[in-house]
């Protein structure tokens, strides 16, 4: 029950964004947008943590909180000091996201698979 924890959380976010009308100001939107991508990167993972049965809540909860505040935070600290620390964040997790990703699509390639030898 707690695997799918990730999956949930990625139905809830997106039912949310669509469903309550808000405005960012254009101000935050690189912070808006490197904590979005540490959570989708937490999400993934946790994921695949669970595709790996590896997965646990408090673990994924931390690191969904600790990685969104961490990304935004550089984000915030690069704008401080003149620097665009967000891309680092950027490239950073957007290569854990697509690794996550591509692992995730092995597996179900490979589940598809086996049950297809199963079936013949």
């Amino acid at each position: 029950m707690l695997a799918s924890l990730p999956i949930l959380g990625l139905a809830i976010g997106f039912i949310v964004v669509y469903v309550v009308p808000f405005e960012v100001s254009g101000n935050y939107g690189d912070y808006l947008a490197v904590a979005s991508l540490a959570g989708l990167d937490a999400i993934f993972g946790g994921i695949r943590a669970g595709i790996e049965g590896k997965f646990h809540d408090d673990i994924f909860i931390s690191g969904f909180v600790v990685n969104t505040l961490l990304a935004a935070g550089l984000a915030y600290l690069g704008d401080q000091i003149g620097v665009n620390l967000f891309l680092a964040a950027v490239v950073a997790l957007g290569g854990r996201i697509f690794l996550n990703l591509s692992l995730i699509r092995r597996y179900w390639l490979t589940q598809a698979a086996l049950s297809k030898r199963k079936e013949t």
